[in-house]
């Protein structure tokens, strides 16, 4: 201990050592990891000289430091190379039998553990188990702090994607001799002031960290305590409470696999597994092995549970229930078995519901402003799809596409909602005996619907190359099905141009096509550009003249979107509800001594806005469009 002391000593004490540099990061990494370390051993010392009486006075875990530094993680994409990693050692104090199920790690409390004699220390980081990533910087220059906060964002992406249990991330980034601790959440970047490790008082807070990480509960790691690692069926289980029972129970799932990763730092940190109700080892004798989807996801919510109108899982359960009677759509929508918002216990040992506020206390949410809530959902739904990607030719993707559109219609007929979030990551392949068959999941952004079609909010929604011209405007009336249409338009150009998968991409730069302007941050420039492309079928054709010709049927493809462009555009009798663009009328005036020509100008319209009050006759020859291609693509199957 006192050697380890003496490293990180001279990173405290300025001047005790004439070769150190506390601005030279390479100098300070050594005397970090000594620092968290030695740190490590105070906390469980006394363990070792006698038993404490009570068990909320021992460590539940040791936080520790990776002693490589300046190191690319092991499970890490690209090159990057993080500064430093800590990882939670978990403890256990001989009350653990081999008939134990669940155990956090599968450190064993020992006098060789704590020396860290089997080298477990200087084993090189790894995503699957960081628990908080560390960033080093000379010194505190606003350049160099934001810096460090954008490599611990891009870091963190790695934690995420690799743990499956993250709800939130702890981080510590270090200017010279400055250290600040960050918690990432799905919305927020929050970091303390800085703690200057040179003056005792900013020892005191950063020893503060290290010491509440060793006795804190595991959730205020940013752990979920509802998946853990089944060590006697070596799988993970899944927690959730079944809500359809009078009395809630807890329902255990057992993991089979994972289809969706969190790959962001911000956002809903959305994830899918695939589950069964018994353990692998039993799943010849379970009748729900393999087909079952749990989505975990952080959403913005309005409210309580109570009064979200917004809750994905009410969403789904009326879904199910109101096509319950329609055989006809079974298999094209994932039906709800269980799920909500998912709880967990406070400080006071009360459950609540785990949310953003929760997570960061009253007293730090009140001060955050107009900070968007978001809650941790959990879904239980039956029907399990592959993604889009997993089509074999266009024939396969005109069928799945025209199962999921007439599924649509029939939630939007049936069950009085919108899903208004059509895109490709939300389409599913099915294949059975009968052939290949769409499915539409996630219906985060759906929403009730008025007696007379339109949603009853506007707010933007969706994926912005596959958004609707009023979406992108947000453009009133509110927004009705002829949204979700003109996005499977765009769908289908965009697959048509860049390909579902490997096989399908097109082999040139596509750069300067005329679909690149449908992407991009500026989202009028985009719906003006979708305005001119959809507004004739000249105008059409410079999209379509970019669809990888190297596809099979792709002049297919090419007539299948042109049709749907023309039915959603251009067959009405009515000139108003034609085209894409508003029209500006030049029109004669009677005074023959007006000054300005002897004309005024009239704008026509709005297309879009017109044809929304027709969004029910259009929509049905929309769907019957499709249906005629779906059955001559069936043919070619």
């Amino acid at each position: 201990m006192f050697n380890s002391a003496v490293r990180f000593l001279k990173w405290l004490c300025p001047g005790s050592d004439s070769t150190f540099s506390k601005t030279n990061e390479k100098h300070i990494y050594p005397c970090f990891v000594e620092l968290i370390n030695f740190v490590a051993e105070l906390v469980v010392r006394p363990l070792l000289d006698q038993q404490p009486t009570s068990f909320d006075e021992k460590p539940k875990r040791l936080v520790r430091s990776y002693r490589k530094t300046d190191v690319k993680p092991d499970n890490a994409e690209g090159r990057r190379r993080i500064d430093m990693a800590l990882k939670c050692d978990a403890l256990h104090y001989n009350n653990m039998s081999d008939d134990d199920e669940y155990d956090e790690d599968s450190i064993q409390f020992s006098e060789e553990r704590l020396k860290a004699k089997d080298g477990r220390n200087d084993e090189r980081p790894n995503y699957s188990r960081i628990f908080a990533v560390v960033e080093v910087k000379p010194d505190t220059s606003a350049a160099n702090i934001e810096k460090g906060f954008a490599q611990l964002v891009e870091y963190s992406k790695g934690v995420y994607w690799n743990q499956h249990n993250r709800r939130f991330i702890w981080g510590l980034v270090s200017g010279g001799s400055n250290v600040k601790a960050c918690i990432l959440g799905p919305n927020f970047l929050l970091a303390s002031q800085f703690m200057d490790v040179t003056t005792a008082a900013g020892r005191l807070e950063l020893i503060g960290f290290l010491v509440n990480w060793s006795f804190c509960e595991l959730p205020k790691l940013g752990y979920d305590p509802t998946i853990r690692f089944n060590r006697v069926h070596k799988c993970f289980t899944i927690e959730m409470a079944d809500s359809n029972e009078s009395k809630p129970t807890q329902t255990t799932y057992y993991l089979r696999k994972i289809v969706v990763f969190a790959e962001r730092v911000f956002g809903r940190h959305t994830r899918c597994f695939v589950v069964g109700r018994q353990p692998p080892s039993l799943e010849a004798n379970c009748d729900h092995s393999g087909d079952i989807l749990i989505k975990d996801a952080w959403p913005e919510v309005s409210g309580s549970a109570e009064d979200d109108m917004r809750d994905e899982s009410k969403l789904l359960k009326r879904v199910s229930n109101g096509l319950a009677g329609h055989s006809e759509f079974n298999g094209l929508y994932p039906k709800y078995i269980s799920g909500g918002r998912m709880q967990i216990q406070n400080t006071h040992g009360d459950s609540v519901d785990d949310t953003t506020r929760t997570i960061l206390g009253e007293t730090v949410w009140a001060q955050l402003g107009d900070l968007p809530l978001r809650a941790h959902m959990r879904i239980a739904m039956s029907g399990v799809g592959e993604p889009l990607k997993t089509i074999q030719s266009i024939p396969e993707l005109i069928v799945v596409i025209y199962d999921v559109m007439r599924c649509h219609m029939g939630i939007l007929k049936h069950c009085q909602i919108l899903h208004r979030d059509i895109s490709e990551a939300n389409i599913l392949v099915r294949h059975d005996g009968t052939g290949v068959h769409g499915m539409l999941i996630d219906f985060d952004h759906a929403i009730s619907i008025t007696d007379d079609g339109y949603a009853k909010h506007a707010e933007r929604t969706g994926t912005v190359p596959f958004m609707s011209v009023s979406n992108l405007e947000n453009l009133q009336p509110k927004r009705t099905a002829l949204d979700d249409w003109e996005s499977i338009i765009y769908i289908l150009c965009w697959l048509g141009t860049f390909g579902w998968n490997s096989d399908t991409r097109p082999s040139g730069s596509v750069a300067d096509l005329n679909i690149a302007s449908w992407d991009g941050n500026n989202v009028m420039k985009i719906a003006n550009s979708k305005r001119d492309h959809m507004h004739s079928s000249d105008n059409f054709t410079g999209i379509t003249k970019g669809f990888n010709p190297n596809i099979p049927y792709i002049a297919a493809l090419k007539d299948i979107v042109e049709g749907l462009r023309a039915v959603l555009i251009d067959s009405h009798s009515d000139p108003d509800l034609r085209g894409a663009i508003i029209i500006q009328d030049r029109i004669p005036r009677d005074d023959s001594n007006d000054v300005f020509g002897g004309y005024e100008f009239k704008m026509r319209p709005d297309p879009f806005v017109e044809r929304a009050a027709h969004w029910e006759s259009i929509s049905e020859r929309l769907l019957a469009k499709l249906k005629i291609y779906a059955q001559g693509a069936k043919k070619l199957l």
